[in-house]
């Protein structure tokens, strides 16, 4: 349970850096925080406009088009996004915070969970524009989306493991965050995104499920789009996993990091 202890004990300081980090994206701009929310609007606006007006694009065999396959795709960005701008950032952020490893008895081991805090922020934004186009556009509100916290949660165990993890790595190879690169626009490639699984044979479906996006933007439509339930026997078992990449995450991280000074 060091975990969460961690997490528990350091909250009021993640709560503040956390909070400068957001501001500080925006502070000195005209519209401030406010642009949080008009990034969404706007590449959801654009998404409506080119796939379903321009490229007249349909999801499956043709259930959803025009503004809906928008919202479809636009579902699934933010899962990437949130998961991208995590991990992106994780091979730089010992490297970009070196005064707290040299200079201050600093607890490295919450500087992930910052980034990751802050990645929420703008997925929650993200999110409350896409109910609002979903009410908009027609879209019965479900009791089943009450579940999306469930499904998230899992998910974010798997991002602060893996940042864990390069955060570490990227501190002895540098090189690393090139390769984070590469892979993560091969998963956003790799998972259905673009285009339905249904579109895959079957027999390299399940291949796209070894990306530990596709099952969660699969669940996500499934409760907010399709009015569906959860997958739980599979949630519980990507839970389990999750759990798992958590602690090694973070196991290597606290193993690692009484090197980091010697390196810098």
């Amino acid at each position: 349970m060091k975990l969460f202890k961690v997490f528990y004990i350091h909250y009021p300081l993640i709560a503040q850096m956390v909070r400068r980090e957001v501001i500080g994206r925006y502070r000195g701009s005209f519209l401030g925080l406010f642009w949080a929310f008009v990034n969404p609007i706007l590449m959801l606006t654009i998404y409506s406009f080119v796939f379903g007006f321009v490229l007249k694009s349909r999801w499956g065999q043709g259930q959803l088009e025009m503004d809906d396959f928008a919202l479809v795709l636009f579902a699934g960005l933010i899962i990437f996004n949130l998961f991208s701008e995590c991990v992106s950032r994780a091979p730089g952020l010992i490297l970009a915070n070196v005064n707290y490893v040299k200079k201050v008895v600093f607890p490295l081991e919450i500087l992930p969970w910052v980034v990751l805090g802050s990645a929420l922020f703008h997925t929650a934004v993200s999110m409350l524009v896409l109910f609002c186009f979903l009410i908009f556009l027609g879209h019965s509100l479900t009791w089943g989306m009450l579940w999306l916290p469930v499904i998230i949660l899992p998910f974010l165990l798997v991002i602060i493991g893996i940042s864990w993890f390069l955060a570490s790595v990227g501190v002895f190879i540098r090189d690393i965050s090139q390769v984070v690169g590469l892979l993560l626009t091969a998963m956003l490639f790799l998972s259905p995104i673009f285009y339905p699984l249904s579109a895959l044979p079957e027999t390299l479906r399940l291949y796209l499920f070894l990306n530990p996006i596709t099952f969660i933007v699969e669940q996500i439509r499934n409760i907010l789009i399709w009015g569906g339930q959860p997958d739980w026997v599979f949630l519980t078992l990507y839970g389990v996993v999750s759990w798992v990449v958590a602690w090694l995450g973070f196991i290597w991280f606290m193993k690692t990091k009484k090197g980091f000074a010697d390196v810098l």
